[in-house]
Order: structure tokens, then C-alpha cells, then sequence
């Protein structure tokens, strides 16, 4: 067995039924370049062959009354692939919105915690296209949070996917194996009693990146502080409802404007989601006399030795949005960037991950809802949104033999906080995945097209 850490078994412990915590991704595949030709049972094979080599897709959850620590990861004897892999079709005309609003639905809707907590959807008829003959295919893939974060999920889509249409699947990996009642209760029991000496370690690092973000804040030094964010239509709470939207970008459009203004990859996606957002918000008259604020996460995967499938932290980070000029919101946003990343890597990687160890079920769930009550009130906001970068390969890849034309990757929304937007760059596209409540943001496919607008602006101020 292998136990959660406290951080991925935090998103067991937040979740609710309007608050599903699973993360997903949206596959466009051309099925022209599949060996043999395309069929849903060739297709359930191939998937086979490749969980071999992914024990987390065999693995289930386990947990009893007397366990003290986090739940266990196991072998599921009963693995059914047919509980995981499910067809549909999209109604006709097939096109981006029928599709959007099939993903949102499918979004909203629970894994079943008594299974490996994954789902594969795969959809049919797009565009009004015949898979069977070469059409297009898209594929609906739903992990727990608790699972992956965005360097294990990708490395998980890795697996699934290869740099050759008819390139042999990877040698089998054994999974986590079992474990009785008695052994998990013993285990968290073992773990449970030496938290206090963990805890001695924790107390002084904690200390000492707040003694660290006081002398920032002399000097200006700081990333955003939490709590600053202005209300915004989607810093409310959600309901269990899902929309979706989606756009493609030129990745060497984006290179250009990051060349000639002399900054980063992310600063230029930070600025395309600042001018989407201030120009959304400002034609309803909504746009806030404060700059929103993001929550980015950082992946801490190289810097930590912890165990556990998230190894992330997070910083705070300031869009800028208050500044009309695309230019100066960029140059704004790359300078501020800077400084919160500073004070991000001087904040131990481990931190975060080492406090949600020592919490209890009931702390989070407790903490959840008297969040979500706050809501009604005028509590401001955490942050606005959460804005996720994720690097992807620049090779043409195959998902089971069928070419990938698209990954938009979909990441989970929060009470107060309802709207995640989450880029992955792949062969020479850069794809963003928006989503949303559509009780919050029913129009969400107008900010999705802002991200267009907001790419040609940057352009014409790089000419």
C-alpha cells in the first residue's frame, strides 16, 4: 500500500458535492493516423495494454474507522475497465460548443470513491465527423486531485501517449499491492504518534519564511498577500454545474511578444488572462478598481523530498488589470512576477505540504464551510482565480495511436474562487482550457475569445 500525504488527501477532504476536486483533459485526436483504423473496442485494447504500466489507474482507496492518518492507495482486485471507459456522442452539428457543454456536464459529476478514481470519456461524432474513417475523436479524461497534480498528470498522459503512431506499449509496473484493516489502522497509527516530532521541524521553518516575508514587506518585496483580491461575478460560491471553453493560440506568437519585451513564457500567458479579463469585466461594467489577483501554483517536485503525488506550492500574483495599455500591463505584470517568484522559492517547498499533514478530516471540512458561509457576507476573496502554466512537448504525440491536435487541460474550482484557467503549450500550440459555473459565468466562451484579442494586441505593440 502506499499512504496520501496530507496534501493529496486534503482533496478528499475538501470535497463536496458542489465542490467535485478532480482535474481533466480534453483530447483532440485525428484517427487517420491509427493503425488499423479506428473502433471503440481497438481503442478499450489498446487502453489496457498501457494501464499495465500505470499502476494509479489500477489503484483504489482504503481507508477504516480506526486509521489515525491519511487513507491508503491499493491494488483494486476487481479492476473493470468498463466502469472507467465510457463512448458518447456529441448531437449535431458536433462543433465546439455541443462538445463544451458534454465536457462541462461530465465534468461535474463525481468519481466514485469505491473505484480507482478515474474516468475516460470518449466522444464521437465531432464536427460530424465518422471516427471509423478518419474523423476526429475527442477524449474526456477525469482524475482526482488527490492523484495528480499537473507534473504527475502529465507525466500520466505521457505514458498514455507516444512520439509514434504504432509504438509499443511500455512494460507492465506493479501497483501499490494490498493491505488488511489492521495493517493501515496500525501504520496511521505509527505515523499518528510521531506527528509532534515532526511538528518540532515544522515550527521553526515556519517561523522563519514569516520573519522572511516581514523583512520583504519593508521593502516591497512581497508577492500579493491573500485576502486583497476585489469581489469579481465569480468569487462566489459555486454551484455543481460546469461550463467549459477552450481556444488554441500560435506558441511562436506568443515567443514573439516574450522576445521583444524581454520576459517569460508565463508572464506573457499572465498578461493574455489580464487583458481577456479586464476587457470581459469592463464591457459589463464589473471590471474592479483593483487589480485581480492569481493564485499560480508552482510545482516543487525538483526541490522537495516528500512523499506524495502533489508537490506543489503556490504563489500569489498580482494581473495588473487596472493599467489600461497592453505594453505597460505586460511589463507591469513581468516586474511583479519577479518578485513574487523570489519570494516564493525563499518560502521552504516542503511547507505546505508538511501543515496539511498534521491536519484532520474534520479541520478541512470545517474550514470549507465556514468559508463558504462567509461568502454570503462581503469577506473578500481568497484570490480570484487560479491560472496554471503547464509545459508540454514540442513533438507531435499520439494518444493510442491517434494524433493529438489539441490538450486543453481543465483544473477544479473553488468555493469563492470560480474560475480556473489552465494553459498547456504543445507542438508549437498553446492551448487553454477555461473553466467556470455557468450560475457564476454563463457566457463563458466570450472570455475564452478575449484571449485572441488579447495576442493580437500584444503583437501590434511588438511591431
Amino acid at each position: 500500500m502506499q499512504r496520501l500525504s496530507g496534501l493529496d488527501a486534503s482533496f478528499l477532504y475538501l470535497e463536496t458535492a458542489a465542490q467535485p476536486l478532480h482535474v481533466c483533459s480534453i483530447l483532440e485526436l485525428d484517427t487517420a493516423t491509427m493503425p488499423g483504423g479506428y473502433t471503440f473496442d481497438s481503442l478499450r485494447d489498446a487502453l489496457l495494454l498501457r494501464i499495465k504500466a500505470m499502476p494509479e489507474f489500477r489503484e483504489k482507496l482504503a481507508d477504516n474507522r480506526f486509521n489515525l492518518d491519511h487513507p491508503v492507495w491499493v491494488e483494486d482486485p476487481d479492476f473493470d475497465i468498463a466502469r472507467h471507459l465510457h463512448r458518447i456522442g456529441v448531437p449535431a452539428p458536433g462543433g465546439p460548443a455541443e462538445l463544451a457543454e458534454i465536457c462541462g456536464h461530465l465534468a461535474g459529476l463525481p468519481l466514485d470513491r469505491t473505484r480507482p478514481l478515474w474516468e475516460m470519456w470518449v466522444i464521437e461524432n465531432v464536427d460530424g465527423t465518422d471516427p471509423r474513417h478518419g474523423g476526429r475523436l475527442v477524449v474526456l479524461t477525469k482524475v482526482h486531485h488527490a492523484g495528480v497534480d499537473g507534473v504527475t498528470g502529465a507525466n500520466l498522459m505521457s505514458t498514455l501517449c507516444s512520439t509514434e503512431a504504432d509504438a509499443p506499449p511500455p512494460e507492465p509496473v506493479d501497483g501499490a499491492g494490498s493491505a488488511s484493516g489492521l495493517e493501515i489502522a496500525l501504520t496511521g497509527a505509527v505515523r499518528f504518534a510521531a506527528r509532534p516530532l515532526k511538528l518540532v521541524n515544522v515550527l521553526p521553518m515556519t517561523a522563519n519564511s514569516v520573519l522572511d516575508t516581514v523583512r520583504r514587506a519593508r521593502n516591497g518585496l512581497t508577492m500579493a498577500r491573500p485576502f486583497a483580491a476585489p469581489h469579481t461575478p465569480f468569487n462566489a460560491n459555486v454551484t455543481a454545474r460546469r461550463n467549459l471553453a477552450y481556444v488554441q493560440l500560435d506558441l511562436d506568437d506568443v515567443k514573439t511578444v516574450k522576445d521583444h519585451f524581454g520576459v517569460k513564457v508565463n508572464d506573457v500567458v499572465m498578461a493574455l488572462t489580464s487583458g481577456a479579463l479586464r476587457t470581459y469585466l469592463a464591457e459589463r461594467d464589473q471590471l474592479p478598481d483593483n487589480t485581480l489577483i492569481a493564485m499560480v501554483p508552482v510545482s516543487v517536485h525538483d526541490k522537495s523530498d516528500r512523499p506524495g503525488r502533489n508537490q506543489v506550492s503556490g504563489m500569489f500574483a498580482r494581473l495588473e488589470t487596472t493599467i489600461a495599455d497592453p505594453a505597460e500591463r505586460l511589463k507591469a505584470i513581468a516586474e511583479t512576477n519577479s518578485v513574487a517568484k523570489q519570494h516564493s522559492s525563499a518560502i521552504a517547498a516542503s511547507l505546505l505540504q508538511d501543515w496539511t499533514q498534521f491536519a484532520a478530516p474534520a479541520v478541512f471540512g470545517v474550514a470549507m464551510r465556514v468559508y463558504a458561509a462567509s461568502r454570503l457576507g462581503e469577506a473578500k476573496p481568497v484570490h480570484n482565480l487560479v491560472i496554471s502554466n503547464v509545459p508540454g512537448p514540442q513533438v507531435p504525440l499520439y494518444f493510442l495511436g491517434a494524433e493529438v491536435k489539441a490538450m486543453y487541460p481543465i483544473g477544479p474550482i473553488f468555493h469563492g474562487s470560480g474560475l480556473n484557467i489552465t494553459v498547456m503549450s504543445l507542438t508549437g500550440r498553446l492551448n487553454v482550457g477555461l473553466v467556470s459555473c455557468p450560475d457564476l459565468l454563463p457566457d463563458l466562451w466570450e472570455l475564452a475569445d478575449g484571449f485572441q484579442t488579447a495576442l493580437a494586441e500584444l503583437l501590434d505593440a511588438a511591431r
